[in-house]
């Protein structure tokens, strides 16, 4: 039977949506416009503080070009959060049907894993979610878009593939890559980090995660619902090192549960390729090791993208951990801003958002704003996620602030019992002898969202006591910052 003509066949849906990504963001076509004499502002990488910052900057009445050397939209369209939280919900779903007869249900009979599908969901919704960062939106409004390698040739000026382009002010945000670990005989035997890792079409029967931050524990927590028999390994004595430590033992312990092969206090100290399959060696305290595993995935953080800006010709100052800001987030060179993962400690999308924000108001404005005046939350989006927001405990004793803490475990909030989410715990710290909010964390399924209004309690410096008057749409879990409000206004009672 002669093989069969596929050439004039529909493509699969996944392959259609990758070619609208492709299309929207990097369109095979495009020609750079020709430059402007002198650009009031130039924005290097579309990520989203680049992709915000042109956007800023053009509403503010300045002449703006953006320059991107790969696709618009950065990590978090292609590689990060829409991805990630695309599969995580996917993994989610699978668990909850596992578990139907913990909600009253019955577990399906025949629960079949279609990873395939899950990945073709994943590249259909970042395929939807390109249209916004065409090259077509940015030139509706108002900016020039340049494809290509942007290097530094002076304090003034920046070529793109042998173009020049000159600028009053510019924004550097050309991101942040995955950090590989330096183990021996790893990138022999290949391995696995955010920028390929959803690409992926066929499930890992065995995964390993290096690295417990918080890409490693979303990833293998996901990996391991879609039926990856997961190990993860961490050098250290819990998952997320600078989170709340019974938040992190919380995840630990929900990892097992899971049945995540946990190894806390262990190292990958050697990878060997055996076949189709990868060996790895380990190392806790004393004791060695040997998992074999299909696939490996790193999580151990991530590089700045600075080596091939040419930054020294423009007099603009970097190390391993990004480019050099001041609190207005300007660099070395007075007319040079950076934003987002290429200087920023907390690298999460919405600190590039604000990060953006403050640096093309700063570039294009008399008036001055400052980073360190900015309430950023961030959050985890493991189940349960864990959110944090201002100062921790340490934060606060270190700086000699005198601290008082109300915790609500979520086992007594209604909302989390119906919904059988009892798993976790809001906790609120105030400065003591006041209803001052410093900081706090939450572990639940709805951390993410639960935050939001400790975050805006601190940005209008509203208080513990006013959040006690806040009335509360009942049932739901927010509930628990309720509780924890009124358990605060309880503690004056008993002290008069």
């Amino acid at each position: 039977m002669p093989p069969t003509d596929t050439s004039s066949a529909p493509p699969r849906s996944d392959e259609a949506s990758e070619r609208t990504r492709i299309e929207n963001l990097h369109p095979p076509d495009w020609r750079n416009p020709k430059p402007a004499r002198r650009y009031d502002l130039i924005v290097i990488g579309s990520g989203p503080a680049g992709s915000l910052a042109a956007w800023e900057g053009a509403s503010a009445g300045a002449r703006v070009a953006l320059i991107e050397r790969g696709l618009l939209g950065g990590n978090c369209l292609n590689t990060g959060c829409i991805p990630s939280k695309s599969l995580i919900r996917t993994s989610r779903l699978y668990a909850e049907m596992r578990s139907a007869e913990h909600f009253g249900a019955r577990k399906p009979a025949d629960l079949r894993v279609d990873f395939a599908q899950a990945m073709q969901r994943v590249r259909q919704i970042r395929a939807r979610m390109s249209h916004g960062d065409s090259p077509a939106s940015f030139v509706a409004h108002g900016i020039d878009v340049f494809f290509g390698e942007a290097h530094f040739q002076s304090a003034d000026t920046v070529s793109v593939d042998g173009t020049k382009l000159r600028f009053r002010r510019a924004v550097v945000a050309t991101g942040a890559r995955p950090d590989a670990p330096s183990i021996p005989g790893l990138a022999e035997a290949g391995f696995l980090t955010s920028e390929n890792v959803f690409e992926l079409t066929e499930l890992p029967a065995r995964l390993m995660v290096i690295g417990g931050g918080p890409l490693g524990c979303e990833l293998a927590q996901a990996f391991c619902r879609f039926g990856s028999r997961t190990t993860i390994a961490q050098d250290m004595p819990l998952f997320l090192p600078k989170e709340e430590r019974d938040a992190a033992q919380i995840l630990s312990d929900r990892f097992a549960d899971d049945g995540i092969d946990v190894r806390l206090n262990t190292t990958a100290v050697r990878v060997r390729a055996d076949g189709g399959a990868k060996q790895v060696d380990l190392v806790s305290d004393d004791y060695k090791s040997t998992v074999t595993v299909d696939a490996i995935l790193t999580g151990i953080g991530r590089v700045p993208n600075v080596e091939r800006l040419d930054l020294g010709a423009a007099g603009i100052a970097f190390d391993a951990a990004g480019i050099r800001t001041d609190d207005f987030l300007r660099t070395t060179n007075p007319n040079v801003y950076a934003a987002g993962d290429v200087c920023m400690e907390h690298r999460y999308t919405h600190t590039a958002d604000a990060s953006a924000r403050v640096a093309v108001h700063n570039a294009v404005s008399r008036r001055r704003r400052r980073m360190s005046a900015l309430t950023v939350p961030w959050c985890t989006y493991t189940d349960p996620e864990i959110a944090h927001v201002g100062l921790y405990v340490r934060e606060a004793r270190d700086r000699g602030i005198p601290v008082k803490t109300f915790t609500v475990p979520m086992h007594d909030v209604d909302r989390a019992i119906t919904d059988s989410e009892e798993i976790g715990f809001a906790k609120i710290h105030v400065r003591e002898r006041s209803d001052q909010i410093l900081g706090a964390t939450i572990v639940a399924r709805d951390a993410g969202d639960m935050i939001n209004e400790i975050t805006l309690a601190l940005v209008a410096r509203i208080g513990l006591r006013t959040l006690a008057r806040v009335i509360h749409a009942y049932p739901n879990k927010s509930m628990a910052i309720k509780h924890a409000a009124d358990a605060y206004v309880a503690s004056l009672v008993r002290r008069t």
